[in-house]
C-alpha cells in the first residue's frame, strides 16, 4: 500500500524518512500544537507553496526547463477562484466555475507557451517567460473591472469555510472548531493529494523521459523521442498543479491581488525553496518550502529577541536588528548552498549511500 502511495519513490535515508514523517504529522496536527492565527497561516502557506514549489520543480528539477512564468498560472488560479465567487456568490458551484474556468485558461496558455517557445534555446524560452509573465501582471492590475485593478479583490466562501461558521459550542484540546480549521484541513488534504500525484507522475515512464531529456536532450530526440511533445506536456501538467495551489491560496486569504499572487518575488522564492530542498526531488520541496518560510515568517522575531539581549554591545544589536532579516536570510541561503549544494534531500540520500557502503 506504502509503495502504490509512494509511486516506489521512497526517501532512502533514515533520517530523511523521518524528517519527513515529522513534518507530515506537524502540518496534520498544527492547529493544535501550534495555536494561534499567525502559526496557522504559516502553516497553511507551507502547504500552498509544497504543491506550487513542486509542480515548478516537475519543470527545472525534471525537465530541465527554466520558465519565469510559473506564477502566472499561479495567479490565475487565484483570480479564478476570486472572480468567480465575486460574481457568482460564496457558493459550492461559484468555486467549482472558478476552479474550471482557472485550470482551462491555465492549460491554453501553457499549451501556447509551450508551443511556441520550447522550440527555442534554454535562455530564450526563459526570456520569453519572464515576458509573458510580466505582460500577464499588468493586463491584471489595468482590468479593474474584472480584477479589481492594484487593490484586488475580496470575496465570501461557502459558509462552512468562513472563520464565523463553529459547529461546535465547546473548543476541541482549546482550540476552537470553526470555518478556518476546516479551511486548513482542505487545504492540507489537497496538498497531500497533489504531492502523491506528482510522485506517480515523476516515477511513471513519462517521468523517465523527461529525466533523460533533461540530461541529454539530443540523445533522447536520438532514440525517438519527441522532445518537444514531452517538454510541451510537462509544461502544462506543471501549470495546472500551480493553478490549484492559487486556487488553494485564494480560498485560504478570501483576497487576491497582483501582488499577493503575481508577484515576482513568489517565482524568486519558488528557485529558492528548490535549491535549498534539491532539484528533481518531490522531497525536496517539501522540506525547502518548511525551512523557507518558516526562516521568512519568524526570523524577524529571533533577530528581535537577539538585539534585546545583545543591547550592551551597540554594534552587535544594530547588526541583530529586525530591520536586517533580508540580510541574514542571505546568509541562511549562502551557508545552506555551501553546505548542501545538491539540496537537504540530496545531501541526505548521498549520507546514506555512504554509510552504507
Amino acid at each position: 500500500m506504502l509503495n502504490r502511495l509512494l509511486s516506489g519513490d521512497y526517501p532512502r535515508s533514515k533520517p530523511l524518512a523521518w524528517v519527513l514523517v515529522l513534518i507530515l504529522l506537524g502540518l496534520a496536527c498544527a492547529p493544535f500544537l501550534f495555536p494561534g492565527v499567525k502559526p496557522l497561516s504559516v502553516a497553511a502557506k507551507v502547504l500552498i507553496f509544497v504543491v506550487l514549489v513542486a509542480s515548478f520543480d516537475l519543470l527545472l528539477g525534471y525537465t530541465g526547463i527554466v520558465s519565469f512564468a510559473h506564477t502566472m498560472f499561479f495567479g490565475i488560479g487565484a483570480y479564478g477562484i476570486a472572480i468567480a465567487t465575486s460574481r457568482l456568490g460564496p457558493t459550492w458551484t461559484a468555486l467549482a466555475a472558478g476552479l474550471g474556468g482557472a485550470l482551462l485558461l491555465s492549460l491554453l496558455l501553457s499549451l501556447a507557451v509551450g508551443l511556441f517557445s520550447l522550440r527555442v534555446r534554454a535562455i530564450f524560452f526563459a526570456m520569453i517567460t519572464l515576458a509573458v509573465a510580466a505582460a500577464f501582471q499588468t493586463l491584471a492590475s489595468q482590468l479593474s473591472d474584472l480584477t479589481g485593478g492594484e487593490d484586488g479583490l475580496s470575496f465570501k466562501l461557502p459558509e462552512i469555510l468562513s472563520p464565523s461558521f463553529e459547529p461546535f459550542d465547546e473548543p476541541f484540546l482549546g482550540v476552537v472548531l470553526d470555518g478556518r480549521l476546516i479551511t486548513y484541513y482542505l487545504l492540507f488534504a489537497l496538498a497531500v493529494l497533489l504531492v502523491l500525484a506528482l510522485l506517480r507522475i515523476v516515477n511513471s515512464p513519462f517521468g523517465r523521459v523527461l529525466q533523460a531529456i533533461r540530461e541529454n536532450e539530443f540523445r533522447a530526440e536520438a532514440i525517438g523521442y519527441r522532445v518537444v511533445v514531452y517538454r510541451t506536456t510537462s509544461s502544462v501538467l506543471s501549470a495546472l498543479f500551480a493553478c490549484v495551489a492559487g486556487a488553494m491560496l485564494a480560498l485560504w486569504l478570501r483576497y487576491n491581488g497582483p501582488d499577493t499572487s503575481l508577484s515576482f518575488e513568489i517565482m524568486m522564492d519558488c528557485l529558492l525553496i528548490v535549491v535549498i530542498g534539491g532539484m528533481g526531488t518531490v522531497y525536496g520541496s517539501v522540506i525547502g518550502a518548511v525551512l523557507f518560510l518558516i526562516a521568512q515568517s519568524y526570523l524577524q522575531d529571533l533577530l528581535r529577541l537577539g538585539s534585546e539581549a545583545a543591547a550592551a554591545l551597540p554594534w552587535l544589536s544594530a547588526l541583530l536588528s529586525p530591520d536586517r532579516w533580508l540580510l541574514w536570510l542571505g546568509v541562511l541561503f549562502v551557508l545552506s548552498v555551501y553546505y548542501f549544494p545538491t539540496g537537504v534531500v540530496g545531501r541526505l540520500r548521498a549520507g546514506a549511500v555512504r554509510s552504507r557502503s
